[in-house]
């Protein structure tokens, strides 16, 4: 499969170019536009109860798409449904830790999971949970803004928002903390920080979505005159 990223980082779209016979997993509702050959199949992989770990704890969708080119090959447009960035990476034979909402598509080598023990430790999080993908192959994924990558040396450590957080590397040891004392944590605007020490390679979203929505909840219309009309709050 090759994959190319165009119009980031604002409204990114991925081509995906598939090899006669090729499959990929594609997150639902993340098919733009396809080849006129290329087949879906639709079905709770793993059974049902990995379907429900990863609908009910990963923020994912309860069933995997899986499209299938033809004898010719095909191509396959996918992009997320927030703006912002995507990102096409390449694991050979490691694990990373994903966040719930970025997972768009990956290639059948590569296995998606619940990682339980990072779900238990994140689910305080301001709604963070987090999937486990492994194996070898490409594994594409969406931000809300634009991708910051950074490769953390060993030992190094490392202090982000969990709104900001896409991805990890497995072997990157973490901790859900808040980022201050509990006054800090209520009025400083900042929710939850994950301590993460290296080594290994962090992807950060330059937006966040807990953000945005502290922003336009207070703004939505507000019945103020017993449901004739409505108030916007500017």
């Amino acid at each position: 499969m090759q994959t190319n990223i165009l119009y980031r980082p604002a409204y990114s779209l991925t081509t995906l170019q598939l090899g006669p016979n090729e499959e990929v997993r594609v997150e639902g509702g993340s098919m733009v536009s396809m080849s006129a050959d290329l087949t879906l199949e639709t079905k709770a992989e793993g059974g049902l109860l990995k379907s429900l770990a990863r609908s009910v704890l990963g923020g994912e969708s309860f069933f995997v798409n899986t499209y299938r080119a033809g004898a010719q090959g095909g191509e396959l447009n996918v992009a997320p449904s927030l703006p912002g960035d995507m990102a096409a990476l390449t694991l050979s034979g490691e694990t990373l830790l994903v966040q719930s909402g970025s997972f768009v598509a990956c290639e059948k080598s590569i296995t998606l999971d619940t990682a339980w023990g990072g779900a238990k430790t994140f689910f305080a999080s301001e709604g963070l949970i987090m999937l486990r993908a492994t194996g070898a192959g490409q594994l594409i994924l969406s931000s809300y803004g634009a991708i910051h990558e950074m490769e953390l040396a060993a030992g190094q450590r490392y202090v982000i928002d969990t709104g900001h957080l896409v991805a990890f590397s497995a072997n990157i040891g973490f901790q859900v903390r808040r980022v201050g004392g509990l006054k800090s944590t209520l009025f400083s605007g900042e929710g939850l920080v994950v301590d993460l020490t290296g080594p290994g390679r962090v992807l950060l979203q330059t937006r966040s979505t807990d953000a945005f929505l502290s922003w336009l909840i207070p703004k939505l219309p507000t019945s103020s005159d017993g449901g004739k009309g409505v108030t916007f709050k500017l």
